[in-house]
């Protein structure tokens, strides 16, 4: 995937967002599905939440969402962002139940997300700024976008990484873990391989067993320890998301990102880095380090929490451990 994927756009968005607001002004319950409506770009078929802003001269926000994802999983957070603007996540595609590239005969590569972004972008906001949100890998994408695509920095008021990182070395995998993670991920995303694989190990009757009981599982079932329900619920999530996801797509763009360096082209846009000193992905010193290289500036945020990302099951209150004090500050400025 080039960047002619962007010249040869064939995209439709539908959006309702003022039809919605006028519906959700009267009703008591604010669901995601309200939010949500159909995309269709270049033959990709998924869904985009749109939250209006809440106020005239709102900012205008576009969350990236990361590894593993459904648009339902960043509800919360969505919520919390939406109190300075609008705020807009669409699916990549083979996550969150959209086609993948492989249906148009392209690969999942981290430039194809890139382009895919940019084009998004371009037809969504036109000439407007925007807030862009990565969310780990979804901040992944970001970079490379802006990298490929520097002229659309100047649309770029405020970028934000949510857990981001830029390059492979800011894992804190052990050598042999890493080895075996880009093994896995490369032959599970051959053909045939990765439908073969969802069958044997990712039914539910499979998941149900074994999955809380993985390396990097523990982390998110650690949580619900002593609360069967709770336990309940994440599995029911995770086998949605495991479900939702395409196999191939996710095995692919894990290796890409086992093997990754966005340190090699400069961005012209300071970023404000959201971290976790527990993070149980990254070096978060580390990735200061290559941020620093890639972007015009840097500024670290340190946050309360226990692992990489906050659980797949929080609401609006538990999401907000991604927007401490100091970054709404930023955003409430000329919001």
């Amino acid at each position: 995937m080039t960047g002619k994927y962007v010249k040869n756009l064939d995209c439709k968005l539908v959006d309702f967002s003022v039809i919605l607001y006028k519906i959700m002004t009267n009703k008591k319950e604010i669901l995601p599905s309200d939010y949500i409506v159909p995309l269709n770009m270049n033959g990709l078929r998924g869904r985009m939440m749109h939250m209006p802003s809440p106020k005239k001269n709102g900012r205008e926000m576009l969350l990236v969402y990361g590894h593993h994802a459904l648009l339902e999983r960043w509800w919360g957070l969505v919520q919390n962002f939406n109190t300075y603007g609008s705020v807009t996540m669409p699916d990549l595609p083979g996550f969150g139940g959209m086609d993948s590239f492989y249906k148009i005969g392209s690969k999942p590569t981290i430039d194809a997300y890139a382009d895919y972004l940019a084009s998004f972008i371009k037809l969504k906001f036109k000439q407007r700024k925007i807030t862009i949100i990565g969310i780990s890998y979804g901040f992944v994408v970001a970079t490379r976008m802006l990298q490929r695509h520097p002229e659309l920095t100047n649309k770029v008021e405020l970028l934000i990484s949510a857990v981001g990182f830029v390059h492979e070395d800011d894992f804190t995998f052990t050598r042999p873990r890493m080895a075996m993670y880009r093994t896995l991920t490369r032959v599970l995303s051959v053909p045939v391989t990765p439908t073969v694989f969802k069958k044997l190990f990712l039914n539910a009757t499979v998941l149900r067993v074994a999955y809380k009981h993985t390396y990097n599982a523990k982390h998110k079932f650690a949580e619900t320890k002593g609360d069967p329900e709770r336990e309940k619920a994440l599995m029911d999530l995770e086998i949605k998301l495991w479900n939702d996801n395409d196999v191939r797509t996710h095995m692919a763009t894990s290796n890409g990102f086992l093997h990754l360096d966005n340190c090699k082209t400069p961005v012209n846009i300071p970023v404000l880095h959201i971290y976790s000193k527990n993070d149980n992905y990254f070096d978060y010193q580390i990735i200061e380090q290559h941020m620093k290289v890639v972007f015009s500036s840097f500024k670290g945020i340190p946050i309360n929490m226990k692992n990489h990302a906050p659980s797949i099951l929080a609401d609006k209150k538990a999401s907000g451990v991604l927007m401490p004090n100091e970054l709404r500050k930023i955003l409430s400025k000329n919001s």
